[in-house]
């Protein structure tokens, strides 16, 4: 048996308005005035309000600092300094997530941790992030180390699930997983569906979990706790590839489509599992992939959107941050929790390339 008894979120320093994002994305992708109105209208609807980033210069309309004060921004950053922008920030909005989810448990000795497991699809390099984090954090040198990457916005359950065979197999063990993005060093300018659509969502930031193996206030992985489907026929509408000038992303309007026929499926063989049944859930961490993803959960399993409040109300504030938006998601609901709460479930989900269905059930534990 394992148990999350701590998550912390962080985001990097530039709160951008989504109206800002909008002009920048008007400028650099070269719109014409009816692209530019469909553009502006897809923000619109998006549910975002403001995304961060650790660039500023999506709120300018002049002035860039990372891409160049030119027509079209030519040349266009490469992969490689994308790269070494990532690796420049990535450790900061690590650390302050660490923080946020360690600084509440004042009996914790770092050195306790046992096993670091690093999530990104954003960034890579060798000696890379998790080695930073040993260094930045003093965790011990022998600390066991994995890296999940390139798996999109549903990996923190694949580090969930390894975090949870590693403490119900030795109960003195403590992973701390850290999952940071920084989808928005990037951004694609061509004038495509995928992008335009992408460059409404994506956001960055970075969230901290504490798993264990005895027992706190927090949630209990249950036995059984995880279930993931692919719906293959979807493989081609999300993706996540190395180009030459970053990484890009294919998102298409498909996607929300694919993941209603699946979600019922996906929370039918889930639930049996446990031997529940999808009235006895509590509450719902669905990560925020778009509003359009959210809207057709709800029409497909019945929820209304104050079942949803919580992945909304990331969604409004943060946009979509890929791995760390479904751990933003359970932070705010953990928030909101009172000892009336223990025993209730939660029921969470998160989508990814393959097309990739994860799903999981938590049990609240207050003592």
């Amino acid at each position: 048996m394992s148990f999350i008894t701590s998550i912390g979120t962080a985001t990097p320093p530039h709160l951008l308005g989504q109206s800002a994002i909008a002009e920048f994305m008007t400028r650099a992708m070269e719109l014409g005035e009816d692209d530019a109105r469909k553009l502006r209208i897809l923000f619109r609807a998006s549910g975002i309000e403001t995304r961060y980033s650790v660039l500023d210069d999506y709120g300018k309309t002049e002035g860039f600092h990372f891409y160049e004060n030119t027509a079209g921004m030519e040349p266009f950053p490469s992969t490689k300094r994308r790269l070494e922008l990532y690796r420049r920030h990535a450790l900061a909005v690590s650390l302050e997530a660490v923080s946020s989810c360690l600084t509440p448990i004042g009996d914790l000795r770092k050195d306790s941790i046992t096993h670091l497991i690093v999530v990104s699809c954003t960034g890579m390099y060798a000696p890379g992030l998790d080695i930073d984090l040993v260094k930045a954090l003093g965790l011990n040198s022998d600390i066991e180390r994995t890296s999940i990457n390139f798996m999109g916005c549903y990996a923190a359950f694949n580090a969930l699930k390894l975090a949870d065979a590693v403490c119900t197999s030795r109960p003195n063990a403590k992973a701390l997983i850290v999952c940071t993005e920084l989808c928005t060093i990037h951004f694609q300018k061509e004038n495509t569906e995928d992008n335009l659509l992408a460059n409404a969502l994506f956001a960055d930031g970075a969230a901290a979990v504490l798993v264990e193996g005895t027992a706190r206030n927090g949630l209990n992985l249950l036995q059984e706790s995880f279930h993931c489907q692919l719906a293959t026929e979807g493989e081609h509408d999300m993706t996540w590839t190395v180009g030459d000038v970053g990484f890009e992303m294919r998102l298409s309007s498909y996607v929300p489509e694919f993941i209603r026929t699946g979600i019922k499926n996906l929370t039918r063989s889930l639930l049996s599992k446990i031997h529940q049944s999808l009235p006895e859930v509590a509450y719902f961490a669905i990560h925020p992939g778009g509003k359009r993803i959210l809207e057709a959960i709800e029409g497909e399993l019945g929820l209304t959107k104050e079942h949803n409040k919580y992945a909304y109300e990331v969604l409004r504030k943060f946009g979509n941050m890929s791995s760390p938006t479904v751990l933003f998601v359970l932070r705010e609901i953990c928030k909101n929790l009172n000892a009336s709460d223990h025993d209730k479930r939660i029921l969470s989900f998160a989508f990814g390339p393959g097309l990739t269905l994860e799903s999981m059930v938590l049990k609240i534990e207050m003592r």
